[in-house]
């Protein structure tokens, strides 16, 4: 067991509330996620911390959501995440905690910049971006790349089924199928690098009524909430949390 202060166990506690409603809510809440947990733990094992409770979540999801899937556009995706997959992996061996706050931290911004245009130019962009294979295949790449490298291709998958003009139903429950076979995927792969470790996998346990509790919340406060200006909030704490591991990553 991990030796933490409470208020870390409370801000592990928070995320797995906040995972909850990501899932069955607000996709890009991923992306305060990773940077809370960044509080906690150094960068690499905080990524790995993430994995299972994530994993939790998107079973959770799935259940709910088994029956509103579109599996054409999964399965489109498949060999270009599979590849980002294998780029992330291979970026992961090479640099050290400072270097992938860097790098998080720049990744961060770039999705954030990715969904406020999307907010600002949602329409014209749909209708300007082609359903090509070029197009397919960056989406999938970047998404495969961002959930290896932080678990932060929340965004990135919105705007591909955005695009893809997926009803809302259908657009958690494809999002929540696609994360689930992602994340089980990087399982062996953060084993092998140490990221994931029996205390990141206990601790999931330990969070799984508090996942389940913010997935119950994101099905019923959803409807509830005006989801652009929650967005944006959670966009704009994202930010200064990419800030945050950018300063850090840079001064070290």
């Amino acid at each position: 067991m991990l030796d933490l202060h409470l208020w870390q166990i409370a801000i592990i506690a928070a995320v797995g509330i906040f995972i909850g409603f990501a899932k069955t809510g607000v996709s890009t809440l991923g992306i305060f996620n990773a940077t809370l947990m960044t509080l906690v733990f150094p960068s690499k094992l905080s990524v790995g911390f993430l994995l299972p409770m994530l994993i939790i979540g998107d079973v959770i999801a799935v259940a709910y959501y088994r029956k509103n899937v579109i599996w054409k556009h999964l399965i489109s995706l498949i060999p270009w995440v599979i590849l980002g997959i294998l780029g992330g992996y291979f970026v992961l061996t090479k640099v050290d905690n400072h270097q992938l706050e860097i790098l998080l931290g720049a990744l961060i911004f770039s999705i954030i910049a990715l969904q406020v245009i999307r907010d600002l130019k949602g329409k014209q962009l749909d209708s300007q971006l082609p359903s090509s294979l070029w197009f397919i295949a960056l989406m999938g790449f970047l998404a495969g790349f961002a959930t290896t490298i932080g678990n932060v291709s929340g965004a990135i998958m919105a705007i591909y089924l955005f695009v893809k003009k997926v009803p809302k139903q259908e657009f958690i429950g494809t999002g929540a199928w696609f994360f689930l076979l992602v994340n089980l995927i990087k399982v062996p792969f953060y084993l092998q690098l140490g990221m994931m470790t029996s205390a990141s996998m206990l601790f999931a346990v330990w969070t799984l009524p508090l996942i389940a509790a913010g997935a119950y919340a994101g099905i019923k406060l959803l409807p509830l909430i005006p989801q652009v200006m929650f967005q944006r909030i959670i966009l704009s704490i994202g930010a200064i949390g990419a800030l945050k591991l950018l300063v850090e990553g840079l001064i070290h």
